[in-house]
């Protein structure tokens, strides 16, 4: 596991049904592409966020590939609409293997 890595989510915490709303994730984590090497000329290992979910009450709404040219701590924006209350589900995978998930609640009202 990546040391530092934070995922952070913002989802307002009510709607009305139907409503579109914009989503905000941003995760800590270095991106190393894997492309660079250190003082000594060695390689440095790639290390990257591979890929993000997003779904909301069990169903996929956002599934995402990121590529080593993504960014360091990566940053996506992206719209919903809420049918109804429940919960938004966000999955981080890293090269590592280790799968980071944040859980936010919405409300219809």
């Amino acid at each position: 596991m990546a040391e530092g890595v934070k995922p952070r989510v913002k989802v307002p915490k009510t709607a009305s049904a139907g409503e579109v709303i914009v989503i905000k994730t941003l995760i800590s984590h270095k991106m190393e592409s894997g492309q660079r090497k250190d003082g000594d000329g060695n390689v440095i290992p790639r290390s990257i966020i591979n890929r993000f979910t997003c779904d909301f009450n069990g169903e996929n709404v956002v599934d995402v590939t990121l590529e080593p040219a993504i960014s360091t701590n990566p940053y996506l924006e992206f719209e919903a609409t809420v049918p109804e209350s429940g919960e938004f589900k966000f999955t981080w995978y890293d090269d590592d293997g280790s799968v980071y998930e944040e859980i936010k609640k919405i409300a219809v009202e």
